[in-house]
């Protein structure tokens, strides 16, 4: 191959990751800017409104680690253009939705198919750009954007509100996902990690379910006491799996996520600072906009402009 070909390709690569983590970060941060606007026109109840933000985190967490597991087995590219498609789709249903349900339905496979984006971004970047300096550069565009996508995305999402309708606020992904699947195409190497030659299924079940009964209690706000049995329930059901996790993958002969890394200090150090800034974030991302819209009842436009510092 050329290296102008090569070039060609890496740089189609880098534009379809890109544009995955600028639809992931917009889906996060514009959503809880138009729920004002969701709640007078589907009309929607607050609960409905909770399950409209929280039905993707609780589908993105939850199958994210199987996502990766899954890329791994059958392909990062397969995968991460099964999951662009799959957001596309997810978001014209979004865009159409006239009830609560429906709306909050097709945000779930939303969630679920931002993790199949998600889980493939590292790993393409990494096996597309191998020298040390154009590997920088690619994390370095995939950060911006991403970081773009989330910070401007009330702003983004208020002035969609104000200039079009709320539809076009998950309508602007489908164009989006049809760019992001034509460049993956062309420019995306297929991948495989050629160790995983078995599919973990014990320990994404053990995981996906224990993740789930976790983000669901606490997105949900269900105290796990007596007087609240079924929280209670689910808080012992995922404690459970969370035990079954450990015991399935330290005696898996290829477990989907090695023990052995947090030997590392550097990796684990780094992963605890991740924690403590993603803990300290995102309920700001969440909660702010509605802050600022139902408290200081600023519109959508000046809303967006408060958030964007």
């Amino acid at each position: 191959m050329s290296a102008s070909i090569a070039t060609a390709k890496n740089g189609a690569a880098l534009a379809a990751v890109s544009l995955s983590a600028l639809m992931l970060g917009l889906e996060i941060s514009s959503i809880p800017a138009i729920l004002p606007t969701l709640e007078r026109v589907l009309p929607a109840d607050f609960r409905q409104l909770q399950w409209i933000v929280n039905a993707y985190t609780i589908a993105m967490t939850t199958c994210l680690m199987a996502m990766g597991a899954l890329a791994d087995r059958l392909g990062r590219k397969r995968v991460f253009m099964a999951g662009v498609l799959a957001f596309g789709l997810a978001s014209l249903a979004c865009g159409l939705a006239t009830q609560a349900p429906v709306l909050i339905a097709a945000r779930f496979v939303q969630g679920a198919s931002a993790a199949a984006m998600l889980a493939c971004q590292i790993a393409i970047l990494s096996n597309q750009f191998r020298d040390g300096a154009e590997r920088g550069s690619a994390f370095g565009w995939w950060g911006v954007v991403f970081g773009f996508g989330l910070g401007f995305g009330p702003l983004i999402g208020g002035l969609t509100v104000a200039v079009a309708s709320w539809e076009w606020v998950f309508l602007v992904h489908v164009e989006l996902a049809a760019v992001t699947w034509a460049a993956a195409k062309a420019g995306i190497t297929e991948s495989f990690d050629t160790q995983a030659v078995r599919f973990d299924w014990p320990g994404v079940a053990t995981l996906s379910f224990s993740v789930f009964a976790l983000v669901y209690l606490i997105t949900q706000g269900e105290a796990p006491v007596p007087a609240n049995p079924a929280a209670l329930a689910l808080a012992l059901a995922g404690l459970a799996s969370v035990l079954a996790f450990l015991l399935v993958e330290t005696r898996t002969p290829r477990p989907m996520f090695d023990f052995g890394a947090f030997r590392n200090r550097a990796f684990s150090g780094a992963l605890l600072g991740a924690a403590g800034m993603n803990f300290s974030f995102w309920p700001f991302v969440i909660y702010l906009p509605i802050y600022v819209q139902a408290v200081q009842n600023l519109d959508s436009v000046r809303m967006g402009l408060a958030l964007l510092a």
